[in-house]
């Protein structure tokens, strides 16, 4: 059997398995500590990392998301740092302490509108680059060399896939690996077969070291908003159950950045496209301001509790589209000492995305997450009675397509009795 894609055939997605947790509906959160947000790894404290991971394990959650930046852990082509490992097996031995389980996402990367890539990785000068580059802690204006496409790229990413993977094999906290953030906001392959070619080898090399790991890929909306040759029907044909992002405040077609119901509506989308894979939503959040209006040059803000409502009916609407389970954007709010550095310095709402102010205060969404934990999954993926066309219809027009079957997800919930 194959899955058609864009007139090309794709093999068969593997059996789906390993984003649900054991009892129900998976709740985590995506981390990074608020003191030094992107420069962890190099500013490590383990005493930090266990007094957070203790807070939100306390909270209910089960699960955090980690990022593995590139640079850091892979400082050459050829070398892959053992500092950083054994740091990165320290989470792991943190995680397992508390009880929750941990997802590593490599190759990071894309992360909070930078790209973050190892001056190794760059290749030359770029004209007008949508997201910055930071290199060795500055701003570059290289462009990003494709690790679709450069075979010297891809056998250093390999490397750092066994490396890490050989250094958590078996270990009681590991849950799943994720190959990417964002990935096609650094780089997108020249076609499919690069992509496919890509996955497949990442895969394997993580499968290699570790034959029983789930393995993921970060995708977001814009893979299924444009032809990235990298999406969920790609994606599908290796990885153990496909991923999601999706924020209404980045969607002009939503209904405004309270939109819940769009969370749900990418999550069976990206199941339709990925021929019934599991889908867990990965990130999703809203940035929070202590005032109750907007502030000028802030209107991505809401206040607090207007984010825990969000929440809660996010979680909600996920759990209604089958959502295996979904991840908070973010652990913390960063501390105003490094809001001049990259990237907030210029994307001042991911100053405070965080479940927990920069002081370690919870806000109101903390006490909502917990509770669905555990729920059951309210719908089967395979119920979408609003698609009222085929993939391959949908890839000649996704731009008007996405907004059209919106709607029509919409009318549907509203005819949908009540559940809880």
């Amino acid at each position: 059997m194959t899955t058609e894609r864009s007139g090309q055939s794709l093999p068969s997605p593997v059996k789906s398995h390993g984003s649900r947790g054991a009892e129900g509906f998976r709740v985590g959160v995506n981390y990074w500590p608020a003191r030094t947000a992107m420069r962890w790894w190099t500013d490590f404290d383990a005493v930090e990392v266990a007094d957070d991971l203790a807070r939100i394990a306390g909270a209910g959650l089960d699960s955090i998301r980690i990022f593995l930046t590139w640079e850091d852990f892979q400082p050459t082509p050829d070398t892959v740092s053992t500092g950083m490992l054994d740091k990165l097996i320290t989470v792991a031995d943190l995680t397992a302490d508390v009880g929750l389980r941990l997802m590593p996402t490599l190759f990071t990367g894309h992360m909070s509108g930078v790209n973050w890539i190892p001056d190794w990785a760059l290749g030359s000068l770029a004209s007008g680059p949508r997201f910055r580059v930071v290199s060795a802690g500055s701003v570059s204006r290289r462009d990003v060399r494709s690790w679709f496409d450069d075979s010297e790229i891809a056998a250093a990413q390999g490397r750092l896939a066994r490396s890490s993977a050989e250094a958590l094999a078996g270990h009681p906290a590991l849950w799943a690996w994720d190959l990417g953030n964002e990935n096609s906001n650094c780089v997108i392959p020249t076609g499919r077969t690069a992509g496919l070619s890509w996955l497949d080898r990442m895969t394997g090399a993580i499968r290699e070291a570790d034959p029983s790991v789930a393995v993921t890929i970060g995708l977001h909306m814009e893979d299924l908003e444009e032809d990235r040759k990298l999406g969920p029907a790609e994606a599908a044909t290796v990885c153990d159950f496909l991923t999601m992002h999706g924020y209404p405040i980045y969607a002009p077609w939503a209904a405004g950045p309270t939109d819940e119901h769009l969370l749900g509506f990418l999550t069976a989308v990206t199941s339709w496209l990925g021929n019934g894979a599991d889908v867990l939503f990965s990130e999703f959040g809203l940035p929070t301001s202590i005032e109750s209006s907007h502030r000028d040059g802030e209107s991505m803000l809401v206040d607090e509790q207007t984010a825990a409502d969000y929440t809660d009916r996010a979680l909600r609407g996920l759990r209604l589209a089958g959502a295996t389970g979904a991840m908070l954007w973010c652990a913390n709010d960063y501390i105003p000492a490094i809001w001049n550095d990259p990237p907030l310095d210029e994307a001042t709402h991911e100053r405070s995305f965080g479940l927990w102010r920069s002081d370690g205060s919870p806000k109101p969404s903390v006490d909502v997450v917990a509770a669905h934990r555990g729920l059951e999954v309210l719908a089967a993926l395979t119920d979408r009675p609003w698609i009222d066309i085929e993939p391959r219809e949908f890839y000649t027009g996704r731009r008007s397509h996405l907004p059209r079957l919106y709607q029509q997800y919409r009318v549907g919930l509203a005819l949908t009795p009540s559940d809880d």
